[in-house]
C-alpha cells in the first residue's frame, strides 16, 4: 500500500520511524526541501501542500493519504477522495478543525462544553465586541502558539489581528489537560491516559507535560468520554488530540482539537505500550488499535530555540542529559534554530512522579538550543 503524507515536519518524521516497524513505506510531501522528513522518507516530494495541483498530482497514485498539519489543499483531497483514494482524517473533518470558528460552532451545535465565543471580522469589530480580558485567535493559519493573543486592555486590541478571528472569554483554570483518542474505520476507539500540560506564557507553547495527570479519576473519565464523543460526532478516522481547561470549579471545557499526532503525545513513544504515531497508522489502515496503557510514568520537555539566538543549531548540554538514566532526547533534524522554534523534545521516565519531576528539573536546567 502506498501511503502519502502531507507535511514533512517532526510529526511526519516520528510517523516514519514507527512505520518502518510495520514495513510501511511513507511518501512525504513538504514545501521545504530540508524538512525533517526529507532524510528518512521512502520518497520525498518538494512541493506546496496548499497548492491544489501539487497536492492532486502527489496524491493521485497513492492508496491512502494522511496529514501531519491541517493547512493543506482540502479541495485537492476532496477530489482525490471522490476518485476512490482514502483520505484520513477525512477532508470534511479537516474543513471544520482547521477553522477555529467552525470548531467552536461545532462544539456549540453538538453540546460539547467550551468557553463562550464570538466571531470577529476585523479590528474595528474587535474593538466593538471586546470585553477584557479576552483571548483573540485567528480562525486559520495559527500553529505552535502563533495566531493567539491574550488581550488585557483596549491598547492590546489596537495591535492584535485585523482579520477574521474569534474572541473567547478568558477562563480561570486550575490545569490544562490533553487526551488523545484514536478511531479506525470499524469504529474501534481507544484513548491515551490524560496528560497535564504546562505552557510557556511568552511563547504560548507547551513547555513540559506530565503523565499521568494529577487529577481525580472522575475528571479523567469525563475527559475520556468527551474525547470519544467528539471523534464519534465527527465520524472521524485517525488520531484526535483534545485540549481541555480544568476550570476552578472543576468543570472541563474543550479548548481546541487537532486531527493528527500531537505535541501532547510525544511521550507515548517511551512510556506507553503503543505510541501515538503507531496508533495513528493503525487507525488509518484499519488495523486493531494498540494498548495505550502506561508502562511507567513520565514527562516531556519541548526543546525550543533559546530566545535571542538564530542560526545553525547547537544542542548545549546534550551529552550531560544522555548520562541520566531514563532520559530520551529526540532531535528533529532542523538545521536552523530561532527563538521558540520547536527543535526537539526530551522524554523523562521514572518509577514515581516525584522521581520524574526531579529529573525533569535537572534536564530542563541542563540543555538549551542556541546558535
Amino acid at each position: 500500500m502506498k501511503v502519502g503524507v502531507l507535511g514533512g515536519g517532526q510529526l511526519g518524521r516520528m510517523l516514519i520511524q514507527e512505520a518502518t516497524n510495520l514495513n510501511i513505506h511513507l511518501h512525504m510531501m513538504d514545501g521545504d526541501a530540508s524538512a525533517p522528513c526529507a532524510q528518512l522518507a521512502h520518497s520525498f516530494t518538494c512541493g506546496s501542500i496548499t497548492d491544489y495541483d501539487a497536492v492532486y498530482a502527489f496524491g493521485k497514485n497513492k492508496d491512502l493519504i494522511t496529514v501531519e498539519i491541517e493547512n493543506v489543499s482540502i479541495e485537492a483531497l476532496e477530489d482525490l477522495e471522490k476518485e476512490g483514494i482514502k483520505v484520513f482524517p477525512q477532508p470534511r473533518v479537516l474543513r471544520i478543525i482547521r477553522d477555529k470558528g467552525l470548531q467552536k460552532q461545532f462544539y456549540t451545535e453538538q453540546n460539547i462544553p467550551t468557553a463562550p465565543f464570538a466571531f470577529i471580522e476585523n479590528r474595528l469589530d474587535l474593538l466593538a465586541k471586546a470585553s477584557f480580558p479576552i483571548v483573540h485567535k485567528l480562525r486559520t493559519g495559527g500553529y505552535d502558539g502563533k495566531g493567539v493573543n491574550i488581550l488585557k486592555s483596549e491598547s492590546d486590541a489596537l495591535t492584535s489581528f485585523d482579520e477574521p478571528s474569534i474572541i473567547e472569554n478568558k477562563i480561570p483554570f486550575q490545569k490544562e489537560l490533553s487526551v488523545i483518542v484514536a478511531r479506525n474505520e470499524n469504529g474501534e476507539m481507544t484513548t491515551f491516559p490524560c496528560v497535564e500540560c504546562e505552557f510557556n506564557p511568552e511563547a504560548n507553547l507547551v513547555e513540559f507535560l506530565f503523565s499521568p495527570a494529577d487529577i481525580d479519576s472522575d475528571v479523567e473519565q469525563q475527559a475520556d468520554e468527551i474525547a470519544k464523543d467528539i471523534i464519534q460526532k465527527l465520524d472521524m478516522v485517525g488520531l484526535l488530540a483534545v485540549e481541555f481547561f480544568l476550570t476552578n470549579d472543576g468543570s472541563l471545557l474543550v479548548n481546541e482539537i487537532a486531527p493528527r499526532p500531537h505535541n501532547s503525545g510525544h511521550h507515548t513513544i517511551e512510556i506507553c505500550h503503543t505510541s501515538q504515531f503507531a496508533q495513528h497508522l493503525r487507525a488509518i489502515l484499519n488495523l486493531p488499535l494498540g494498548d495505550t496503557s502506561l508502562i511507567q510514568c513520565g514527562s516531556m520537555i519541548n526543546l525550543v530555540g533559546e530566545k535571542g539566538f538564530e542560526g545553525p543549531a547547537i544542542y548545549e548540554g546534550l551529552k550531560d542529559i544522555l548520562s541520566i538514566l531514563g532520559v530520551y532526547p529526540h532531535i528533529y533534524g532542523k538545521e536552523i534554530t530561532k527563538s521558540f522554534r520547536k527543535m526537539g523534545h526530551v522524554t523523562i521516565t521514572g518509577s514515581t512522579m516525584d522521581e520524574v519531576r526531579e529529573k525533569t528539573k535537572k534536564v530542563q536546567a541542563s540543555i538549551r538550543v542556541i546558535a
